[in-house]
């Protein structure tokens, strides 16, 4: 081998060593709300922990119950880039949701830890609402049809 071949391998197996060096290890990763929300959900105790505590160990809650102001939700989403079949595409790895109720005294009475799983489980009615304000009069029904059968024999 000429001295000029040596060093041209030796330039390319350097820039494939800086390449392979900046590769990482850890998958790539977007986290949205709080992190490690199972972990940090076993530090609290039922009849045991307040808000105050929630307030230290999660901080303010993401939203709160509707119905009920001692109901704080906390939630925790975390997506990853796909494998082979789903090169590029965002794949939802976690998505947890953690409820706290409190009782008028601000002690914590109830927690529930619901991931990905548990929220497949959750059956919605099939029922249709009817709304009166998107229903068309007689009169908008009547030029529809007209309409249709203008421009259908085009």
């Amino acid at each position: 081998m000429s001295f000029k071949t040596k060093h041209i391998k030796k330039i390319l197996f350097t820039i494939f060593f800086l390449i392979l060096l900046s590769c990482q290890l850890q998958e790539a990763s977007k986290n949205h709300g709080v992190v490690f929300l199972e972990n940090r959900a076993k530090k609290l105790k039922i009849n045991v922990s307040n808000t105050n505590d929630v307030i230290n160990i999660f901080g303010q809650p993401h939203s709160r119950s509707i119905s009920d102001e001692n109901e704080w939700i906390y939630i925790e989403r975390i997506l990853t880039k796909g494998e082979f079949h789903k090169i590029g595409q965002n794949v939802l790895k976690s998505n947890n949701i953690l409820v706290l109720k409190f009782d008028k005294y601000g002690v914590l009475k109830n927690k529930k830890l619901l991931n990905k799983e548990d929220k497949n489980k959750i059956s919605f009615s099939q029922e249709k609402t009817e709304n009166e304000l998107t229903k068309k009069s007689f009169v908008e029904k009547f030029l529809n049809s007209v309409k249709q059968k203008m421009y259908g024999n085009r």
